[in-house]
């Protein structure tokens, strides 16, 4: 099997304009996380109008496709998109713009399920490899543990795959520009809160009473020491506070009986992540005790850190480096302190997940916001990318 070009993608105009526009109509129905049924079934109903193998129902709303090549071969990859939009109201003001009140696709995930399904026709049409390709769609990446759940719905059991690669639009970089790394990717994410309580009392006599404001004050400042303190300057690591709540606003003269404060912490290795909620609880339980308060902490824990494997980033290096060139391939890129449940599968196998940059043009916009749009211009890329990953793994 032989490399592929974004341009000789790009050249079939007619297969281009065709996932343009099932890109532009994923996106007017944005489906948020474990209620992708539109979205799935025309995933499925696509797979199958190619003669794939489609299992539907994985994870809730996941659908997993199987191609197998024309050559004998025993290895099986994996090639995963995801489906699900956000709780976000569009203002791009684009004619295909969001008609779902509230959700909108923020990520770019419309386009992700679309590179995968064009990739599919293109390696259906002619799969002249040794092995199988699984083509992996999958719900609720926004915070539902989609990855996790059909895993647990027997993902690798059914469907048995020796390496797993997911891509992601780079938002707000050069269109078309490869970033991974070796090792860890994308940070752990771990919210927490923590609830001060004393017995409140009237702000003219604090003496009558306690006082969680002094507590969650004293937590507060020096909960950025745990990092600069308790984590190796070789790791990375960060804590912010996102939330404080306590009293009233129309009664500042009332010291409250609670406060409330809640952050997130980051992080890359499994012991730092342990460590920095140790810490935390340590510290708050501290500040309480030291004003003669309580202290409730509530760990939720998210998204563990995203480690890629060396031998799939090579893969991935030179699967795009054959269709884009080397100067937009970084395999060394620094790491992302977001967050990404594509981790829980490369826990289990392994696998590279790797950036494309969506553009950096007049107009482009971060993820997660209302202004931004996938850029229909990566999608031969993104082809190319995928069909050079199955090239380089079974051809």
């Amino acid at each position: 099997m032989k490399h592929t070009t974004p341009e000789e993608i790009a050249a079939d105009t007619a297969f281009i304009e065709k996932m343009t526009a099932i890109r532009r109509d994923i996106h007017a129905h944005p489906e948020t996380s474990f209620e992708e049924v539109r979205t799935s079934a025309i995933v499925a109903e696509f797979l199958e109008g190619l003669g794939i193998e489609v299992h539907r129902g994985l994870g809730k709303t996941g659908v997993v496709g199987t191609l197998k090549g024309k050559r004998p071969g025993q290895k099986a990859i994996a090639l995963r998109a995801d489906m699900d939009a956000l709780h976000i109201t569009e203002d791009t003001g684009v004619p295909y713009s969001s008609t779902v009140p509230g959700k909108m696709h923020a990520c770019g995930h419309d386009g992700h399920t679309t590179m995968l399904l064009a990739a599919a026709e293109k390696l259906a049409a002619d799969p002249d490899f040794a092995g199988t390709v699984r083509f992996v769609f999958q719900p609720a990446e926004e915070g539902g543990g989609g990855a996790n759940e059909m895993i647990k719905d027997g993902l690798f059991e059914l469907f048995p795959t020796d390496a797993i690669y997911g891509v992601h639009n780079g938002p707000m970089d050069p269109l078309g520009r490869m970033t991974t790394r070796v090792g860890p990717y994308t940070s752990a994410c771990d919210d927490w809160e923590v609830t001060f309580e004393g017995t409140g009392g009237h702000g003219a006599s604090p003496h009558k009473g306690t006082d969680p404001t002094v507590a969650a004050g004293q937590f507060m400042a020096a909960v950025g020491n745990i990092v600069s303190r308790k984590v190796d300057l070789t790791d990375w690591a960060v804590i912010s506070i996102g939330h404080v709540a306590g009293g009233e606003r129309q009664s500042p003269n009332i010291i409250p009986a609670k406060v409330l404060v809640a952050g997130t912490a980051r992080s890359y290795r499994p012991e730092v992540r342990e460590a920095l909620m140790t810490e935390l609880t340590r510290l708050a339980e501290g500040c309480a005790m030291a004003n003669n308060v309580t202290a409730k902490v509530e760990i939720d824990r998210g998204y563990p850190p995203l480690v890629n494997s060396a031998d799939e980033v090579a893969v991935a290096g030179r699967a795009h480096t054959a269709g884009a060139g080397a100067a937009l391939t970084d395999t060394k890129a620094s790491a992302i302190g977001a967050s990404e449940d594509f981790a829980y599968y490369l826990e289990k196998i392994p696998g590279a997940y790797v950036s494309i940059g969506n553009g950096d043009g007049p107009g482009a916009a971060f993820v997660h916001t209302p202004k931004f749009d996938f850029n229909d211009e990566l999608i031969p890329i993104g082809v190319a990318f995928w069909m050079n990953v199955v090239a380089e793994e079974l051809g």
